[in-house]
């Protein structure tokens, strides 16, 4: 299932029933696990491990020498996960420093045009949108959806469950289940549609007004964000949803307002 028209380096290790489509590039120092597909014009560069039925659409480049002055060549990679879809000219950065990976975790779809710059992680479910671009070292977390051609700059941490709306420029952290929309990014609600109707973790009425009155404390007054926090710890009932924010606010540098 390897066209002989593709170049697959003899020390690249794949998996079983991998198709492999006519001018695919794939170096050695790269692994391929069982029922991917690769597709015509993709590039898989060294450094990358791909986990099982995964498929790399055409002109995609994964395992691109990242684009960072701090990286002197050192032997890097770029890891994904299983079930992911990754589009047409898709780019994914190694990261920079040794024996360090940017990270796809897995059922995560890049759309069109996507770039993950060095050192990004993704966790599991996570969609990135037609030409969304994030920065070395930005961490999107579970179930998150960043729209058409978001942007987010260095190092910002986007919470699970939170929906970035098309064109933002988000500049600081995203806490999970919110949504964010504008340029600069602004504070635009909870996410409460998603948060009921998946068919992964569907959340009751109760528990989203909880959520509500936590972010309407750190959002919508005058506290300042740690007296929001210690206010949300004192008047909303605890759970794990609850929880997270808290915890993801104290771990925060800073949240996008």
């Amino acid at each position: 299932m390897i066209s002989p028209l593709a170049y697959v380096d003899p020390a690249a290790k794949i998996g079983k029933d991998v198709t492999i489509e006519p001018f695919a590039y794939v170096e050695g120092d790269v692994e391929i696990g069982d029922g991917c597909v690769i597709k015509a014009h993709s590039n898989i560069l060294k450094g990358t491990t791909i986990g099982q039925r995964t498929v790399i659409y055409h002109n995609a480049v994964i395992g691109a020498v990242p684009q960072d002055l701090h990286y002197k060549g050192e032997e890097t990679g770029v890891i994904i996960g299983d079930d992911c879809d990754i589009r047409e000219n898709v780019v994914i950065a190694r990261a920079t420093h040794k024996g360090d990976a940017t990270t796809i975790g897995n059922h995560c779809f890049l759309m069109d045009g996507a770039h993950l710059c060095h050192d990004v992680k993704l966790d599991d479910w996570v969609l990135i949108g037609i030409k969304a671009t994030l920065a070395g070292g930005a961490h999107v977390g579970s179930y998150t959806i960043l729209s058409t051609s978001a942007q987010l700059q260095q190092n910002v941490h986007v919470g699970s469950w939170s929906f970035i709306q098309s064109g933002c420029r988000v500049s600081k952290d995203v806490p999970p289940y919110i949504i964010m929309a504008g340029n600069p990014a602004k504070y635009h609600g909870v996410n409460a549609q998603i948060l009921r109707q998946n068919d992964k973790q569907p959340l009751d009425d109760r528990t989203i007004r909880h959520i509500m009155n936590a972010y309407y404390l750190i959002y919508q007054t005058s506290y300042s964000l740690e007296d929001a926090t210690e206010k949300i710890i004192e008047q909303v009932p605890k759970g794990p949803e609850v929880d997270s924010i808290i915890d993801f606010v104290k771990q925060s540098k800073g949240l996008t307002k």
